[in-house]
């Protein structure tokens, strides 16, 4: 059972990371869940308090995922549209992925400034407030991503410590 627990636990980690860049998946979350299934072994010793600190940072970063987007759109005058414009041109950027790595940087910004313009708002403005949305996007993007790898370095680091007591058969 171990080694089912184990490799769930690898899974959520791996959805966790890609979550950092998906806007459909809650990154940090779904890492901690792997964690969580990685504590649940018979070979781990349970640390709860542990468990509950690296909670109550991906329910954080989870919230703020969506707070910080909204701040850099309002700190450069943007709109909801521009928000709604910089999930889109993620969304379109994953589904469409003609720039390859550069379409994930490229597209978002190109949905805030349509979304903005859309609001009716003059180019530069529109610029501006896609560039506040854009950068928002990349912060929230960026920590998530942070949590992530930092979650998943604990996994390995404590799979690597009880690996004779999770494989073991």
């Amino acid at each position: 059972m171990d080694i089912v627990l184990f490799l769930f636990g690898f899974m959520f980690m791996l959805f966790g990371i890609l979550g950092s860049f998906l806007p459909v998946l809650p990154g940090p979350p779904l890492s901690w869940i792997g964690l969580l299934l990685l504590y649940l072994t018979q070979a781990v010793p349970t640390n709860w308090m542990f468990l509950g600190i690296t909670l109550t940072i991906a329910l954080i970063v989870f919230a703020l995922d969506y707070i910080i987007p909204a701040l850099g759109t309002k700190k450069f005058g943007g709109s909801k549209y521009g928000m709604v414009g910089t999930t889109l041109g993620l969304l379109v950027s994953i589904i469409f992925p003609v720039l390859g790595v550069f379409g994930i940087i490229i597209w978002p910004f190109v949905g805030a400034f349509i979304g903005e313009l859309l609001n009716r708002t003059d180019s530069k403005t529109a610029a501006k407030a896609a560039f506040g949305s854009f950068l928002g996007f990349l912060t929230g993007t960026f920590i998530k991503f942070i949590v992530s790898i930092i979650y998943f370095g604990f996994f390995i680091i404590k799979a690597w410590e009880y690996k004779s007591s999770i494989f073991s058969f």
